[in-house]
């Protein structure tokens, strides 16, 4: 009997997250002009999901 495991989606879903994240990296060390707004530009890159969610979520209820 073959047990077979589904994680090729996964793996998928992983890669058009980390090319998200570098798109992102990219994006908003393109807009930093000062030292701390590139240091701020890493942390945003890391976690643009939860600001676009937030923004969406924000947008959605007036």
């Amino acid at each position: 009997m073959r047990v077979s495991s589904n994680n090729t989606c996964a793996a998928g879903g992983g890669a058009i997250y980390g090319l998200g994240i570098f798109g992102a990296f990219v994006y908003f060390w393109q807009q930093a002009d000062t030292f701390w707004e590139y240091v701020f530009s890493f942390f945003q890159g890391v976690f643009w999901p939860a600001f676009m969610v937030y923004e969406v979520f924000a947008a959605l209820g007036g």
